[in-house]
């Protein structure tokens, strides 16, 4: 998560249940080629899952959410758009694995209809400025109001605040810790293996009648841990 900053962009990554990664950015200030940008930094997420060596079985579908506060497309007032690689004729899907959803905060309707969907509860929250609107978005969905109780934790005191901040980074020290606890792990298990294989390949040069000059500058092994293995034959 990257907050804020003078260009007005807030960047949150998650990564959900189903292994979906998704990016969520909100852009205050007009940003014309924000089209451009969404899709240079959701095809950066993209290829950025694979590694040498591996096959393209490993892509996990990457979803781009753009919360702007400017209208991007002229050509509609719908507040909400969605996107996928489409067959231009036939509308037949590409591909599945990159979608992107727009949603335009200046073309939210004033007034919310009794049969208001969360897409467009969802976006009068993120717009809402007073109490009323902050609780009646509440009363209306489970999630807004889980979301809106922690907001409101937050914009208490300095001390509650103080609190929620001691207890998010516990999580975040302890995930960390645990994350480098698993590579050191890993880290150690690499190194036996390198070890082990090193050692067996001296063993076969030394039964092979390699000399120790040239098993010490191949194996970077020692003379007298060379001569230690020699006793084990």
């Amino acid at each position: 998560m990257h907050e804020i900053d003078k260009q007005g962009i807030l960047d949150v990554r998650i990564l959900m249940n189903n292994n979906t990664e998704i990016d969520i950015e909100i852009q205050l200030s007009p940003l014309n080629v924000w089209a451009d940008r969404s899709l240079f930094y959701l095809s950066k997420m993209y290829t950025d899952q694979i590694e040498q060596g591996q096959s393209y079985t490993v892509f996990k579908k990457c979803v781009s959410i753009s919360i702007l506060d400017f209208k991007l497309f002229q050509d509609t007032e719908e507040f909400y758009s969605c996107f996928h690689i489409l067959e231009d004729t036939r509308h037949t899907l590409y591909t599945d694995k990159m979608e992107f959803h727009v949603l335009e905060l200046p073309k939210l309707p004033k007034e919310l209809k009794e049969d208001a969907n969360d897409r467009l509860l969802w976006g009068k929250f993120i717009s809402a400025e007073t109490k009323e609107e902050f609780d009646m978005l509440a009363s209306k969905n489970e999630y807004i109001n889980s979301a809106y109780e922690q907001l409101q934790v937050i914009s208490q005191d300095k001390q509650k605040q103080m609190e929620y901040t001691a207890r998010m980074k516990a999580e975040l020290d302890y995930k960390q810790g645990m994350l480098e606890a698993r590579q050191q792990g890993e880290k150690i298990g690499e190194q036996r293996g390198r070890q082990e294989t090193r050692t067996s390949m001296v063993i076969k040069m030394l039964q092979k009648g390699f000399d120790i000059d040239t098993i010490t500058e191949l194996s970077q092994l020692s003379i007298s841990e060379i001569e230690e293995l020699k006793k084990n034959i």
